[in-house]
């Protein structure tokens, strides 16, 4: 059985966005997403792996392969080109979701922001809770 990589750990969140962020903006961007993510999730961050920031915890077991593990229900990472949100689900139903987001591009389920000026953030909270609403459906959700 495949297991995931990227697994929580007691790295300090703090010292991480000091050090990582590349620009005073998204060091910014950071902390404010801390206060959004905890808000909705009412759960602390905490690292995963090298480089994300989670909230909360699901055990994830895919349907085309036989990886599984624990993930975190919504989170991001202040990369050196965008700031990485993972806290959409991907799926064509929630597409609509995005609608007047505003500035972001995006993988399967990923979204890329320059910066947190760009986005509605009550359209970013929207898909926030209706990704939890979702997985906590399909997932056994751990906190």
């Amino acid at each position: 059985m495949a297991e995931l990589k990227t697994k929580v750990h007691d790295g300090d969140v703090f010292d991480f966005i000091l050090n990582f962020s590349n620009t005073n903006q998204k060091y910014l961007d950071s902390l404010e997403l801390i206060k959004i993510m905890e808000k909705i999730t009412d759960q602390p961050p905490k690292m995963w792996g090298e480089t994300m920031i989670g909230f909360g915890k699901y055990h994830y077991k895919s349907s085309r392969s036989s990886q599984e593990g624990d993930w975190p229900l919504i989170g991001f990472s202040p990369r050196k080109a965008k700031i990485s949100l993972y806290i959409f689900t991907g799926l064509e139903e929630h597409e609509y979701l995005l609608e007047g987001l505003g500035k972001f591009t995006r993988g399967k389920g990923c979204i890329y922001i320059n910066k947190l000026s760009d986005v509605n953030l009550l359209t970013l909270e929207q898909i926030m809770l209706k990704t939890i609403e979702y997985l906590k459906e399909k997932y056994e959700v751990i906190s």
